[in-house]
């Protein structure tokens, strides 16, 4: 291929319900760099109906373009009407790079798109960078379990793509009235090119927890040793109100359910305070939370992978600690309601 055609570092703009996901804006920061690094601009693509309000907001997090597809065709996402979209934008002005959300509609969307388009893809990418002279995207993610990092290179085709997890990846501080360029595109397509219909769309509730979105979060490995042993990570989280996170070995013995699992297969968690007990620190597991504010480990083994990733590391037996530990937050925490109290009166 002819490289001197791929200009531009893209990002899929996704949106639900005219509301950006923040995966979409944390790759619009990642893409600034890239974009800088190769002196090029940054573009998003925006897809759907009614959505381009959403193109200021945009520019605020660093696009310096923005590709507008708004037709009623686009309302609901397909993979079919969304994907053509995409060929015939990147086929049409050639980006150098092209990057999606690790979500499940960016996932789907990037595996169609390289199946017509001459390239490959990089999949749940957790640290991007790019070759300042060639350009080359340096996609890297753990592989073999988890084992090792590898980093994945896409030498003799363009665009390159790649989807990245969500929250590993910082959003720009945005920069109120910062402007760009909006460029409409219109596909030509009608509904009955489209095999896919929407029927109907259930919003379902449910009662599991989001840890993804907690403050504080309590996580527990293998070497708590029982499905009875873990317990003490629910008591513990409980007490302090936090969420519960596992490990994968943890959800694999089946002591809690999968949407506790942090780490490259489960989510990716950025909280104020983590708490890994019990856990060794493999690098599946490490990605998933390398980004909390706070890292407190907790381990028997004092050569232990995780006090390599931690900010604070206690060498022990966790059934001895954390006993000690809720108690001291429960003291403190009667303290403070005590203050309170009496503050009010007074």
């Amino acid at each position: 291929m002819d490289f001197s055609d791929y200009k531009g570092i893209w990002v899929f703009i996704e949106e639900n319900d005219k509301v950006i996901a923040p995966v979409s804006l944390e790759l619009l920061g990642a893409g600034k760099q890239l974009a800088e690094k190769r002196g090029c601009e940054l573009a998003g693509i925006l897809i759907g109906h009614d959505v381009k309000s959403l193109a200021p907001k945009l520019f605020e997090y660093g696009a310096d373009i923005v590709y507008i597809y708004d037709q009623p065709i686009f309302k609901d996402y397909r993979t079919e009407s969304y994907m053509k979209a995409v060929l015939e934008c990147s086929n049409k002005y050639k980006p150098e790079i092209l990057l999606y959300g690790a979500t499940s509609k960016g996932k789907d969307l990037a595996s169609a798109v390289a199946t017509d388009l001459p390239t490959g893809l990089t999949a749940d990418t957790t640290v991007l960078d790019v070759e300042e002279d060639t350009g080359l995207l340096l996609a890297s993610r753990p592989a073999f379990g988890g084992n090792i990092m590898a980093t994945i290179l896409c030498k003799k085709y363009r665009p390159q793509m790649a989807t990245v997890r969500p929250k590993v990846m910082k959003a720009l501080t945005p920069n109120p009235g910062a402007e760009g360029i909006v460029i409409e595109e219109e596909i030509d397509l009608r509904e009955e090119d489209i095999r896919t219909k929407v029927l109907e769309i259930v919003r379902a509730t449910t009662k599991k927890v989001r840890i993804d979105e907690a403050d504080i979060i309590v996580a527990g490995g293998k070497g708590l040793g029982s499905r009875e042993g873990f317990e003490i990570i629910k008591t513990f989280a409980e007490s302090i109100g936090a969420a519960v996170g596992a490990s994968r070995d943890v959800v694999e013995a089946g002591w809690v359910e999968h949407h506790h699992q942090v780490g490259q297969t489960g989510l990716t968690v950025t909280p104020k305070i983590y708490f890994a007990i019990g856990i060794s620190g493999a690098i599946q597991h490490i990605v998933g939370m390398q980004n909390s504010g706070l890292i407190i480990a907790i381990n028997k083994d004092p050569d232990a992978p995780i006090f390599q990733s931690c900010h604070y590391g206690i060498v022990g037996d966790a059934f001895e600690i954390i006993p000690l530990l809720i108690q001291q937050f429960q003291e403190s925490f009667s303290l403070k309601e005590e203050n309170h109290d009496h503050a009010g009166k007074i």
